[in-house]
């Protein structure tokens, strides 16, 4: 099977169209915004980026030291 970036390759849209290996992913993303508001949404986000937050500040400093 051919090998795609689909980052670099598909912006314009999918290049392999059925024989796409992530059609359930596309298939999942499709029933996920139809059925979630965009509130809900934002709200979700929210929380992802409080609780990273939350995991940074509760780790010690990393120092990054010069090589001589």
């Amino acid at each position: 099977m051919e090998t795609v970036n689909c980052a670099e390759a598909c912006k314009n849209g999918c290049i392999l169209g059925d024989k796409c290996p992530n059609l359930e992913y596309k298939e999942n993303a499709a029933k996920f915004i139809e059925e979630t508001s965009l509130d809900q949404m934002l709200s979700m986000a929210e929380e992802a980026v409080r609780k990273k937050m939350m995991e940074r500040a509760s780790q010690p400093p990393k120092w990054i030291l010069p090589e001589d």
